[in-house]
């Protein structure tokens, strides 16, 4: 049910896209108390992207998950922000992340919804 996706203009390797990838699943599925394997991540490379004006290293990211309790969501932003400085050297005030609670109906997998 949780999608990160994360774009950054930082190029990023094959294997550390992969590094990235594993730690972020773990770390939205531990903090969201929802199954792995329900989780998605996803990571583009956009080197066309600006914050402030400036190119300087950078991220956006997504997660929307059902039932994501705005309550957790400034946890949510420090260990994402924590993840993204340890996996790629981002500074956490160059990232920027859109939290979104999806109704059930609106979720699809499966052939059906949740």
């Amino acid at each position: 049910m949780p999608l990160l996706k994360i774009q950054t203009n930082q190029p990023v390797d094959a294997t550390a896209q992969k590094d990235l990838a594993g730690r972020a699943s773990q770390t939205v599925a531990e903090l969201l108390g929802k199954p792995e394997r329900y989780v998605m991540v996803s990571i583009e490379h956009n080197p066309a992207m600006l914050f402030g004006g400036s190119d300087e290293p950078l991220a956006y990211l997504e997660l929307k998950s059902i039932g994501l309790p705005e309550s957790q969501t400034t946890d949510l932003s420090r260990s994402l922000c924590d993840l993204l400085k340890d996996t790629l050297d981002l500074p956490a005030d160059r990232i920027y992340i859109e939290f979104a609670d999806a109704p059930r109906s609106m979720w699809g997998w499966n052939g059906g919804t949740f």
